[in-house]
Order: C-alpha cells, then sequence, then structure tokens
C-alpha cells in the first residue's frame, strides 16, 4: 500500500468529472486499499479518486472512530435523497483548515460496486449521508466550497494563497 498525494483546491483537476469504472481489476482494488489508507492518514473520513488525480468513480469513507468500517462505493448513484435539508459543517482534505455550513439532503440511498463486482444498495442519514454526498460531488469535479457564496469562495481562495506563500517562504 502507498500513501497518496492529494490535490489542494483550486487545482484544476479536481474539477475533473470522473469516468465510470468498467471492471473492478486488481488495479481498482489497490487504489482502493491506496486511497483508504491515504484518507486514515490525513486523518479523514472520505476520499474519492478525483482527489488523488485518478478520475474515476472510486470513493472510499469510514465515519467511524476506530477505523473500523470502510465502505467502498465503485460507481455510486445517488437512487433516492430526501426533500428534508440539513445544515453541516464539512472540511476537506483537499482544502485544509477550511471548514464551512453546507445544506444538503438529510438522507440518501445509494447504488453502488463492492469489490466483489457486486452491487448493493445503503441507506443513509446523518454524517455517512453528508460523506456520501460530498465524496460524489468530487466525482463531478465540484468541490464542497462551491456550494458557498462567491464572497467566501473568494475570501478561502485568499486564505489558501496566504497559507501557500507562508509555507513557501518557510522552506
Amino acid at each position: 500500500m502507498a500513501l497518496l498525494n492529494i490535490l489542494h483546491f483550486p487545482d484544476p483537476r479536481l474539477h475533473k468529472v470522473a469516468q465510470p469504472v468498467a471492471r473492478v481489476n486488481a488495479f481498482i482494488h489497490q487504489l482502493a486499499q491506496d486511497m483508504a489508507q491515504t484518507m486514515y492518514a490525513a486523518p479523514g473520513v472520505g476520499l474519492a479518486a478525483t482527489q488523488v488525480d485518478v478520475h474515476l468513480r472510486v470513493v472510499v469513507i469510514d465515519i467511524s472512530t476506530d477505523k473500523s468500517q470502510l465502505i467502498t462505493l465503485i460507481n455510486p448513484e445517488i437512487l433516492w435523497a430526501s426533500e428534508e435539508t440539513k445544515v453541516w459543517e464539512e472540511g476537506c482534505l483537499s482544502v485544509p483548515d477550511i471548514f464551512d455550513n453546507v445544506a444538503r439532503p438529510a438522507r440518501v440511498r445509494v447504488r453502488a460496486l463492492n469489490l466483489d463486482n457486486q452491487y448493493f444498495e445503503l441507506e443513509a442519514d446523518d454524517l455517512l449521508a453528508v460523506c456520501i454526498q460530498h465524496e460524489m460531488d468530487h466525482l463531478m469535479g465540484k468541490v464542497f466550497v462551491e456550494h458557498l457564496s462567491s464572497l467566501k469562495q473568494t475570501r478561502i481562495k485568499n486564505k489558501i494563497k496566504k497559507q501557500a506563500r507562508k509555507a513557501s517562504l518557510a522552506k
């Protein structure tokens, strides 16, 4: 297994739309393992392949506190989303140290392939629903800050540029 490099906003590669996985094979198995290791090390609760510059529809999620409930979603699709919405404070491994409130459907039902190439459905609410939607946004080339006002997006971009300048001066 290997730690993968996570792209950071506003990298244009984060806006690429991921392609469906044609076949669950050894490459996809290794990708999912490496993504999970990268997510846990970051640390985070979800990671989409787009974030590691692999533009395939693969997501790993684990919202458990003991890292024991890894879910791999291959070619996920939302079958149903509740009309009821819920606001959660979201963060993202591609947008380090930035957190803001995003309103999303409170519950979703998703269908995906697992690593055994079998379709399954999962109904989720609370943090798991948020995480699924957040990661699926990445597969569509969208970062959570794009759900925010243009003023907030500009502030975030400026903060990131300032952080990058400080980091380069520190080297």
